[in-house]
């Protein structure tokens, strides 16, 4: 069992307090609002939300869970503090910190000049940054103590929906705990020992994208299935029937199918579908701005790449893998031979390595994207990777071809690899891109 605090008590506040009380933890609700401090400890939920108001009354009168606006009472009597304050956007839209450094500086502030062990948690929704950046910094400053040992703060998002966050609460997709370094997510995974999903620690700034990605997400498949449902009805479609079919395909459409970061898109398919589509939109004065995003965020993706290399500072390039996919010799649309043909524009001496492709057998369209593109493209392929490493000062991994590869270690700090480098931070927690 676990003394807790929960600073805040709206809708994810009350209904953390409420189920973490109910799972067996002696847990009090710190608010500055006097009328929901009230409300609680009448045995009353402040927020509307299903289910809620029975599970406070039981608690309350079980005597596991009280509030109260005394934060240092609260923090005294605690050995955790889960902060669920309002993050809302500012005017130009920026997340607003301000609660949350408000109550981090509070809790400091009561600690400070104790030796008191204590676990701070941040489950309020804030970009990555600034929990590593502003809130444990300020921790330290207030409280006058070093982070670690027996001080730690971490973050814990939650993955609540309105009108059946105790389902959510219950039933989670999975437990999230982003530590700072790895050593605060013992005390907050006890709090959910009685979740059954699966707990997951991770780095704090991985721990808060997620949460905005899960959001980005939900919003990314609305707006999605309400263009599609526009271009259908303009088409004479049943837009809600295609939006069903399409989700009964979960080995592609509903599934982890593509899913994974990387480099740009390519092939005979995607690009020339996608442009179809926004094309009859244009013509038909049906604004599709999701899907004319497309084409577009895969071209500025693909010139993250570029300037990756770029900033390399190399100009001798060997590049393992030139098909869209590893496997076959399609070029056409493939974003390295966009990438390539970039790199050879701009003077740079480039090599290629890829057994699946011979010049010699290139047909058709295939050998028509080619003669457009890359119309040198024999002189750069080599046939015996050393060559390649002979060339190269850096070495660019493109499709999973590189896999079969054995890399020497002198490529080690000279290797761009398409598939993770413009995507996975590095060790120093700097974007790499």
């Amino acid at each position: 069992m676990k003394r807790v605090a929960v600073f805040g008590t709206g809708y994810v506040g009350c209904v953390t307090a409420a189920c973490l009380s109910r799972d067996g933890h002696q847990v009090v609700g710190v608010d500055i609002d006097a009328e929901k401090v009230a409300a609680l400890n009448a045995g009353e939920t402040p927020v509307a939300e299903p289910g809620l108001g029975e599970m406070v009354k039981e608690q309350v009168a079980a005597g596991r869970l009280r509030a109260t606006e005394d934060f240092k009472g609260a923090i005294a009597e605690t050995d955790i503090a889960m902060i669920a304050v309002g993050t809302p956007s500012d005017r130009a839209g920026a997340v607003s910190t301000k609660a949350v450094e408000k109550v981090v500086e509070s809790i400091g502030e009561a600690l400070r000049d104790t030796d008191q062990p204590y676990t701070v948690v941040v489950r309020s929704t804030l970009l990555p940054g600034i929990l590593e950046s502003r809130l444990a910094p300020l921790l330290a400053s207030a409280s006058g103590r070093e982070l670690g040992g027996s001080l730690k703060i971490c973050n814990n998002p939650e993955f609540l929906r309105e009108s059946i966050a105790i389902r959510d609460y219950d039933g989670p997709p999975f437990v999230v705990v982003g530590t700072v370094d790895g050593g605060e997510a013992d005390d907050v995974l006890e709090l959910y020992s009685t979740i059954d999903a699966d707990k997951v620690v991770t780095d704090s700034r991985t721990a808060a994208l997620l949460k905005y990605g899960c959001n980005a997400y939900h919003a990314l498949k609305v707006a999605f299935a309400n263009e599609m449902g526009s271009l259908a009805k303009s088409f004479g479609a049943d837009g809600i029937q295609v939006m069903d079919l399409l989700c009964r395909d979960t080995k592609l459409n509903v599934s982890k199918a593509y899913l994974r970061p990387g480099f740009a898109f390519g092939g005979s398919c995607l690009p020339k579908d996608v442009r179809a589509l926004t094309r009859y939109a244009e013509e038909q004065a049906v604004r599709v701005s999701l899907l004319r995003g497309i084409l577009p965020s895969n071209q500025e993706h693909l010139e993250r790449a570029f300037r990756l290399i770029e900033d390399s500072g190399q100009k001798q390039i060997g590049v393992v893998g030139l098909s869209f996919k590893a496997g076959t010799d399609d070029l056409r649309e493939s974003p390295f031979v966009t990438l390539v043909e970039s790199l050879v524009g701009r003077g740079y001496e480039v090599k290629i390595y890829d057994p699946g492709i011979s010049v010699s057998r290139l047909k058709g369209r295939n050998l028509a994207y080619v003669d457009q593109h890359l119309p040198h493209l024999a002189a750069l392929l080599v046939e015996d990777v050393s060559e390649l490493f002979d060339h190269a000062s850096l070495l660019v991994l493109g499709n999973d071809i590189a896999n079969e590869v054995d890399i020497p270690a002198c490529f080690k700090d000279s290797l761009v690899d398409l598939r993770r480098s413009i995507v996975v931070a590095d060790r120093t927690g700097a974007a790499v891109s």
